[in-house]
């Protein structure tokens, strides 16, 4: 329930806020708010660490428990590094259409509240970087035990940049599907249907493992 909680509630009140153009920024962030959603973003992240990982670990076998565990850390860290390089301010700074711009790449000229929020912008940046982290790594379940390390966080970090920020852009950072009036108060759009539809795709390219669900083959490979 908690959970659910931290995703919901902070992304009703965020895009509350930030419909509301006549809402002026104040001079200092509000305490509560703040603390709010810092408690949300931990929530959020123990969705996937250990959330995530333990879950999709009890799907493989025992030998390869480990890997999924490391999977999981690692999409943690790989998308953690490219949401401060770039991906924040690819979704969240200007008012393209399709993409945002580099002006807070590196997380760079962060305002000290965010415009039409009461929160500090590094707060809403870490907030929205724990839905960036889970998000790739919902994939992960859809090719347990058939594909190797390298590939999953070689298509982690592409997919995170190709697929989720543009997508995140489009409805969150005001794109062409928030001027549409989209609305995505926590998540389904940008982070289960991109997840949802990935997997699927990527579960029908690589196949399903040899003998599943009737038995294990002892030939399948190790994640």
């Amino acid at each position: 329930m908690l959970p659910i909680l931290a995703r919901v509630v902070p992304g009703v009140t965020l895009l509350t806020l930030s419909a509301t153009p006549s809402l002026a920024a104040p001079a200092a962030p509000d305490t509560g708010s703040t603390a709010w959603i810092l408690t949300s973003s931990a929530l959020v992240l123990f969705m996937t660490l250990p959330g995530l990982a333990l879950f999709y670990g009890g799907l493989v076998h025992a030998r390869n428990v480990l890997s999924v565990l490391m999977q999981c850390f690692a999409i943690c860290c790989i998308v953690s590094v490219l949401w401060a390089v770039c991906g924040y301010s690819l979704v969240f700074d200007g008012d393209g259409a399709w993409l945002g711009g580099l002006g807070k790449a590196f997380l760079a000229h962060l305002d000290p509240v965010r415009p039409a929020t009461v929160l500090p912008e590094t707060v809403f940046a870490l907030y929205q970087m724990t839905f960036a982290v889970i998000t790739p790594a919902l994939i992960i379940g859809a090719f347990p035990e058939r594909v190797a390390f390298p590939f999953v966080a070689l298509f982690s970090a592409l997919w995170m940049l190709v697929v989720y920020v543009p997508v995140a852009h489009w409805i969150w950072g005001g794109g062409w599907l928030a001027a549409l009036g989209t609305m995505d108060f926590a998540g389904g759009i940008v982070v289960h249907t991109t997840a949802g539809v990935s997997a699927l795709l990527l579960a029908l390219m690589v196949g399903r493992r040899r003998g599943f669900p009737r038995r294990f083959s002892r030939r399948t490979a190790p994640a």
